[in-house]
């Protein structure tokens, strides 16, 4: 007999075509065959091991989500609830060019004090890897979902350039060439960069367009943060755009908003933009999160110069009064780039976590009414946080706008993508619930997307991006990466106010053919594994 039959489920295979009854069967970790109720009528029912009644529920492919900071919370907590229980199957790790492989010893220790904000400084993590390879056999040791890895430009920049602000000579660009290569072959499935972000931001376009022909002629995408989400936003995609179209590469656009007043209804700019590259054969897609807040460390919100030569090369700026004089200026006046060029409001700038648990009492304030509560600047308060926390203190930024949210998420190329940062006090809630909150809010509740539409959104659309035959749709030789949900109750519970509060109407997660979720319950599965990149 089969491992398990799912009866009378409501089937939304991922494909975007109408949904159909059916019995599945699962077994050996794959669907070995779907019975659809006209099929079924006169002829004997698959039977199997374990038989789930499906009789209201949905069943779909598991969500794949496109852009997760999930790279040490595997390691910590293998566990992972916090995307199991959203019927999150696979995560894309490595984002925003900055993440732990490849490194040597200097270069993992710079990048776990710049990325504490995301990810925590790792003090309960065995660092026991360097290579792209190493951090992806870690990771197949046993976790909830499967995951896989971009190779994280600013990483590779700064264990071959440093955290210098200048062009890569020729032998260092070939250096970098060759460990974007190693990691491709080793299983990523493409290149991040976080430009506005150091050291990944000092690439020129001519270093980032050589990197992105290693990853083209692997058959990978090239994932940038890119250089504004704010001022010059339209430009910074038109760069990304012409600079991989120039490279042959394929290109998928991170978290593809529109911030900041001078971007609100500007949505269908970007929208036209994209359109007119894909009918001239541009390869594009995007992933966006549900949500108009972000979410980013208060570090990055400073200007590059003052990232230059590393965390504690800017801890020493800001502890000089001239230097720090010369980032306030550049923050509240010029806009500095690491505010994506708009001069920064510090009433949008919400405390969402420190590291330092003396800081407690500013989480869930902003910057400004931090600041009033101790009679200081906003700048002083924003100074004194990051050397006290040394930089790991993250924030969200209420910079964004839901026209724009919902235009761009109903395009053609759109995938989902979580953005999740798990570490902080108070965390942005799409960590926990960026795909019920899809399900429940925008299907159910507002109609932007159909089911199918929003389904395919988060299933077969990013698969394909990822270049993976065999998951995204619900087929017979598929693996049984699947979601049941209830389409009536399905919802996020985490929100700005209790942003850790699991989803509801999600009884049922499988990965690999095992339950991870089972009667809206955690059960200590762990089979998630990498997931490598296909050769071409």
């Amino acid at each position: 007999m089969e491992d398990l039959v799912i009866r009378d489920a409501d089937v939304v295979d991922g494909s975007g075509g109408p949904s159909y009854r059916a019995d599945v069967v699962v077994d050996g970790g794959r669907i070995v065959s779907i019975v659809k109720e006209a099929a079924a009528a006169g002829c004997q029912r698959p039977r199997a091991m374990r038989e789930i009644d499906a009789e209201g529920l949905v069943l779909s492919p598991g969500f794949i989500d496109m852009h997760a900071h999930s790279d040490l919370a595997l390691l910590r907590d293998p566990d992972h609830g916090a995307k199991a229980a959203q019927g999150v199957t696979l995560e894309v790790l490595g984002q925003d060019g900055l993440s732990y492989a490849p490194v040597d010893d200097r270069t993992l220790e710079e990048v776990r004090r710049a990325i504490t904000g995301w990810n925590g400084y790792g003090d309960d993590v065995d660092f026991d890897w360097r290579t792209v390879g190493e951090y992806l056999d870690r990771l197949d040791r046993g976790i909830a979902v499967n995951a896989a890895y971009l190779v994280p430009q600013g990483t590779v920049r700064a264990l071959v350039v440093g955290w210098e602000d200048r062009e890569a000579t020729p032998g260092e660009l070939d250096r970098m060439r060759r460990l974007v290569a190693e990691g491709l072959e080793q299983g990523a499935v493409g290149l991040s960069s976080g430009l506005t972000y150091t050291p990944g931001m000092y690439a020129r376009d001519a270093e980032l367009t050589a990197l992105c022909r290693v990853v083209a002629s692997y058959g990978g995408y090239y994932c940038p943060h890119h250089r504004s989400y704010g001022a010059g936003a339209l430009e910074a995609y038109a760069e990304m755009v012409a600079l991989t179209r120039e490279a042959g590469c394929a290109l998928h656009l991170a978290h593809a908003t529109m911030n900041f007043g001078v971007n609100e209804g500007r949505a269908p700019e970007l929208l036209a933009l994209l359109d007119r590259a894909l009918d001239a054969g541009a390869d594009i897609t995007l992933d966006t999160y549900p949500y108009t807040p972000g979410c980013t460390t208060l570090a990055a919100l400073l200007p590059s110069w003052a990232g230059e030569g590393g965390p504690e090369e800017v801890l020493a700026r800001l502890a000089d009064p001239a230097t720090a004089e010369r980032i306030r200026h550049d923050l509240e006046v010029t806009g500095s780039d690491g505010c994506h060029g708009v001069p920064v409001e510090w009433e949008t700038v919400e405390i969402s976590g420190v590291t330092d648990p003396g800081l407690a009492g500013v989480v869930g304030r902003t910057v400004r009414e931090a600041a009033e509560l101790v009679g200081e600047t906003p700048w002083a308060t924003a100074r004194r946080l990051l050397l006290a926390d040394r930089l790991g203190t993250t924030v969200l930024q209420h910079v964004g706008h839901e026209e724009n949210v919902r235009a761009i998420m109903r395009h053609r190329t759109h995938t989902g993508g979580s953005d999740g940062i798990l570490q902080g006090n108070k965390p942005h809630p799409r960590a926990y619930g960026t795909f019920p909150h899809y399900l429940g809010h925008y299907v159910r509740k507002s109609g932007v997307l159909t089911l199918e539409e929003c389904v395919a959104h988060l299933t077969s659309r990013p698969a394909a991006r990822l270049r993976l035959p065999d998951r995204g749709l619900v087929r017979e030789g598929h693996r049984a990466d699947l979601v049941l949900f209830d389409p009536r109750t399905v919802a996020a519970g985490a929100d700005f106010v209790e942003p850790r509060r699991p989803p509801t109407g999600i009884p049922y997660v499988l990965v690999d053919g095992r339950f991870v979720i089972e009667d809206g319950r955690r059960t200590d599965a762990l089979p998630g594994r990498s997931v490598r990149r296909t050769p071409l």
